[in-house]
């Protein structure tokens, strides 16, 4: 359980010259965590239907225009380091936006979602800047499937055309949590969509988010994406304004942050969003409810500090979680972030028995 220091790989430069750092930097080990997510994606332990790798990639092909659409560039990104990691675009979609990518899946085959399936765990939250000195917070855990913890890394980038940011993800995927020079920061919780479709996956929304200079643009980036799957989207930025963006294909119900913390886990709380949220399994509901119980316990003080939040994302209650059958989640990495101070911090793997690291900007 107990991990090296996070890795951090920098990219500078066009998009195109990022995605071919990023790809050629780690190509085998992508190489090897797109063959696995396909295989998964195809399983009917998560599809909710055997598929072959060739009905699973052409499902993803048919995701191509709208990440075109909505963002030129992160494209441009994504496929340069498909190239550079010898995978076609298509794996690119799936290995970067796996658990939006089966909420597609079920919805094109007519899969049901099995009950022995979570795809992700995730404890978030948003604590106003009254109730952390004046310098509020947004942080998480990072929980997925225990084969992922191993491909965890931080991303360090430069835009030639954009504002730097740091990047919490997986080798492969644009972004799954961060926060930009402009002091903009986005979290995420995954959440079971019953009207998936071909679209945008979540990693393009985190990038496209973290180009934004206020929480109001990148609310309405998110707003924006044709999505394929469902994730909630927590965003919070320097100015102390925070928004949860309960974010499916077909539903955009948000909530703004005011003098309480907002905390977010892997079920829906917004009714427009309910309406579409596919059928969770009894425990999984419970664990959800659970999760977000004990976090608004931990963090209902007066005053919260980042060794408070970093003590959270390390309960073993409820919130940092091991994996064990027949789901195999665990905590595979957490991030706490205060804009107004421009501080960023990550952990590789459990929080229980890891290291935060306070990570810069690259210069």
């Amino acid at each position: 359980m107990k991990r090296p220091p996070l890795r951090i790989l920098d990219l500078a430069g066009s998009p195109g010259e990022m995605g071919r750092a990023h790809g050629s930097s780690y190509s085998a080990e992508i190489r090897a965590y797109a063959a696995d997510r396909v295989a998964l994606a195809g399983s009917s332990q998560w599809s909710g239907s055997e598929l072959t790798s060739g009905a699973v990639l052409e499902i993803a092909r048919s995701c191509l225009p709208a990440h075109a659409a909505y963002s030129p560039s992160l494209y441009e990104e994504m496929c340069a380091l498909a190239d550079a990691a010898g995978i076609t675009h298509e794996e690119a979609v799936v290995v970067g936006g796996f658990t939006d990518f089966v909420d597609t899946l079920r919805a094109e085959t007519g899969g049901a979602h099995p009950d022995e399936v979570t795809e992700d765990d995730c404890t978030a939250f948003i604590i106003p800047d009254g109730r952390a000195s004046g310098a509020g917070f947004l942080g998480q855990t990072w929980d997925m499937h225990d084969t992922a913890t191993d491909h965890v890394v931080l991303l360090r980038i430069r835009p030639a055309d954009g504002p730097a940011a740091l990047v919490f993800t997986t080798v492969g995927c644009l972004g799954q949590i961060g926060m930009n020079e402009a002091g903009v920061c986005v979290g995420i919780n995954n959440l079971l969509a019953a009207d998936g479709q071909p679209g945008v996956m979540w990693p393009s929304v985190v990038r496209e988010v973290l180009s934004t200079p206020t929480t109001e643009a990148a609310r309405d980036t998110v707003l924006a994406a044709d999505l394929a799957g469902g994730h909630s989207f927590l965003l919070f930025d320097g100015t102390g304004t925070g928004f949860v963006v309960e974010a499916m294909p077909t539903a955009r119900p948000y909530t703004k942050l005011e003098g309480r913390p907002l905390v977010h886990t892997n079920h829906t709380v917004l009714p427009e969003a309910c309406a579409v949220e596919g059928q969770l399994d009894p425990a999984v509901l419970s664990n959800s409810v659970r999760r977000m119980e004990r976090a608004n316990e931990l963090l209902d003080q007066p005053v919260v500090t980042v060794d408070d939040l970093m003590e959270a994302t390390r309960d073993s209650e409820a919130i940092c979680r091991t994996s064990m059958p027949p789901r195999h989640v665990e905590s595979s990495g957490a991030v706490v972030m205060r804009p107004a101070t421009r501080e960023f911090w990550a952990v590789w793997g459990l929080p229980l028995h890891n290291d935060y690291m306070n990570v810069p900007f690259l210069d």
